[in-house]
């Protein structure tokens, strides 16, 4: 591969297949986790800020898959501090828009080039703890590292807080633009400090309750804020906006493995930014999805 030129998704892809395992049949990253059809009710806090349908007052169904992070669907690959949760808003006439997200709030690189070289310097036998030592001593990936190193150990999907990473400029009636990033914050409800089961008493409790729900927020950049850089978070005194909750409702048996959370598929109201990693997620979510036979190549 040339470093000099952007890399392609088929690049990228080929990288992570030649370094770590992957199934045919499961996505290149995020292999395994468990979905749940939801409904989305807006605050309609959001309403000043954008037209978004999602984002009004009229509930939204959706789709959310919880994931762990690893490329592989062996248990022990579940132990891998990383995890994600992806929602789909189903809006009228077919239309949608995604929102994908992890536990962390920013990225490990600023470029998709950076990220592969990573990806193809990590030993496939590696621990996880042996991947974070690495990254932390890599100037460049030292930041996720220690935000990585201080990640407490998993016990559910449920009572993480989950971050967007990228910026996303919303579109008011008056066409004003509002660049924000948005997050999925549990409710204190979701966790009850014993539940280390991961994905087997997020189902018993969407079927027995009690509810698992989480708050969207969304935070507002303010000027000098970086939006075409996901390794920098924003300061944490920046203005936060609660635009709905989410609630779980009932296991989806076919795992919404069929759906690609493409996070650049936006709707009228709300736009992605310059951010490069953002941009290139797309080619390469869609690019999984064909090597694992749900879009045609």
């Amino acid at each position: 591969m040339n470093n000099q030129n952007p890399i392609t998704a088929i690049e990228a892809i080929d990288s992570i297949e030649s370094t770590f395992h992957t199934e045919n049949n499961l996505r290149r990253a995020h292999s395994t986790g468990v979905a749940f059809d939801a409904i989305f009710q807006p605050s309609g806090a959001a309403v000043p800020w954008t037209t978004a349908a999602h984002l009004q007052k009229t509930e939204v169904p959706a789709v959310v898959r919880f994931s762990h992070s690893s490329t592989n669907p062996n248990p022990n690959e579940r132990l891998s501090p990383v995890k994600g949760m992806a929602v789909r808003f189903q809006l009228p006439n077919n239309t949608y828009t995604n929102l994908t997200m992890v536990n962390v709030p920013i990225f490990i690189s600023k470029t998709p080039e950076a990220f592969i070289r990573l990806i193809q310097a990590f030993d496939s036998n590696s621990t996880w703890s042996q991947r974070i030592d690495a990254l932390m001593h890599n100037t460049e990936y030292k930041t996720f590292g220690t935000i990585l190193k201080e990640l407490k150990p998993f016990r559910n999907f449920e009572s993480l807080h989950y971050y967007s990473i990228h910026a996303y400029f919303l579109k008011n009636a008056d066409l004003e633009r509002q660049a924000v990033r948005f997050e999925w914050q549990p409710l204190t409800q979701n966790d009850d400090a014993t539940s280390n089961s991961m994905e087997n008493e997020l189902i018993h409790k969407v079927q027995q309750g009690p509810p698992v729900r989480f708050r969207l927020l969304m935070q507002l950049a303010e000027r000098g804020d970086a939006t075409a850089d996901p390794t920098i978070a924003w300061p944490d005194d920046r203005k936060l906006i609660e635009a709905g909750i989410l609630t779980l409702h009932s296991l989806r048996t076919d795992n919404a493995e069929s759906i690609v959370f493409d996070p650049t598929v936006t709707i009228k109201g709300i736009e992605y930014s310059d951010d490069p990693v953002l941009h290139f997620r797309s080619a390469a979510y869609n690019e999984s999805a064909k090597r694992r036979g749900v879009i045609k190549a």
